[in-house]
């Protein structure tokens, strides 16, 4: 009985429950990819075996609605702005958006009527990955800033 006892005395853990979804739900990112140009091509090697982003929890997934975080890679325009919306709606809350490279994030060189200038119009952006285009190891920053974000989030309400 004693060994039992001992053993269960080294391994007791004690957390709150907003640590412990907001540590879940920052370990296990699935994006849904969303590649309108070239950052698309940085997004895609971000992904590929180089980088390894399954070792920080991310694993790339091609239904919305098995998707939390929204990568925005290259220049949106209005034609293709609805599709994003539509996306965006069918993912499950709670859900995050990345605007990767500077076409994404304000127009880029393209200020047209076509172009929009910055996915934000569109959707609510939670961190901005700049570039033209932004290197792989950007947007693993950009990931790893979205962690900090989940990790500090409440969703527990206390009492006054």
């Amino acid at each position: 009985m004693g060994l039992i006892e001992h053993r269960f005395n080294d391994n007791f853990l004690t957390t709150t429950v907003d640590q412990f979804i907001n540590w879940a739900r920052k370990s296990s990112l699935w994006p849904v990819t969303f590649g309108l140009a070239c950052c698309a091509i940085e997004m895609m090697t971000t992904g590929s075996a180089h980088y390894d982003l399954d070792r920080m929890g991310v694993i790339f997934r091609a239904s919305p609605r098995q998707s939390d975080l929204m990568i925005v890679a290259g220049t949106l325009t209005w034609k293709m702005a609805h599709v994003l919306r539509k996306i965006y709606d069918q993912m499950p809350e709670p859900k995050y958006v990345i605007s990767m490279g500077s076409c994404a994030a304000s127009g880029g060189v393209f200020d047209t009527y076509s172009v929009v200038q910055g996915v934000d119009q569109v959707v609510p952006v939670d961190v901005y990955v700049p570039g033209c285009p932004p290197r792989p190891e950007a947007l693993m920053y950009g990931i790893l800033k979205l962690q900090e974000k989940i990790e500090k989030q409440r969703y527990i309400r206390k009492e006054p």
